[in-house]
């Protein structure tokens, strides 16, 4: 192959690297732009299933729910040159598909603004007040020693039980209440910045971290619930 062959044609182990994933986001947002159908078939994998619940949390039906996120997928193919990464190019898409949402919710008279949600003077305590010291004790307000938290980890030796643990993981995350599961989703799962949530989910930042610290809690009692049934010498 000559030189300017070589310059026209990407290397072997770059075609590779769009099919596996492993790109930045200048690198898959130019791969989309050419047309690259194993860059776009990437993000629909990966993203749909979050863009889906996402979507469900505006209307009444998953097949309604599915219907918005075939919508979105449709608008960024036709908004992509348009698109001027003023924020991340997840961010985009979700901010289309939240919008298509609305809409659609809007119809089905089902929309409930997130703002409205989980307000901050809400009297509900996250964690169990009887977990912590007094105010009078020495240690005022810290862990009470039957209230420490379990870890969250096994030791890396025990893989049964870090199988296990996954899957306690994704068994509590479907169980939270629908608005904290797609918040707590967005950050530990796919990655996303408190910003970027809130740009997506059209939330104030309050109400991004009221929801995210609520589902973390509960998915800490719930491994450890699971923690306090294992033997004492599976704990870590």
């Amino acid at each position: 192959m000559s030189t300017d062959q070589a310059r026209l044609s990407p290397p072997q182990d770059e075609a590779a690297d769009r099919a596996s994933g492993e790109l930045s986001e200048a690198d898959l947002l130019s791969g989309l732009r050419c047309g690259e159908e194993a860059a776009f078939a990437h993000i629909v994998s990966t993203w749909s299933p979050m863009l889906l619940r996402v979507a469900r949390t505006y209307v009444s039906t998953d097949a309604s729910a599915q219907e918005i996120v075939q919508e979105t997928w449709l608008a960024v193919v036709r908004g992509l040159d348009r698109f001027e990464g003023r924020s991340s190019l997840k961010t985009w898409v979700f901010r289309i598909l939240t919008n298509l949402g609305k809409t659609r919710g809007a119809r089905e008279t089902r929309t409930v603004p997130w703002s409205s949600l989980s307000p901050v003077d809400s009297p509900v305590s996250t964690v169990d007040p009887g977990r912590f010291r007094g105010s009078e004790d020495e240690w005022p307000h810290h862990w009470t020693p039957v209230g420490t938290p379990q870890p969250w980890q096994p030791s890396p030796e025990e893989a049964t039980v870090a199988s296990e643990t996954r899957r306690q993981v994704a068994r509590a995350l479907v169980d939270l209440p629908e608005r904290q599961r797609t918040v707590v989703a967005l950050r530990d799962v796919h990655g996303m910045s408190s910003d970027e949530v809130c740009l997506a989910l059209t939330i104030s930042a309050v109400n991004q971290r009221v929801l995210l610290h609520r589902g973390r809690a509960r998915l800490r009692e719930s491994l450890e619930d699971y923690y306090r049934g294992l033997p004492e010498g599976m704990r870590s």
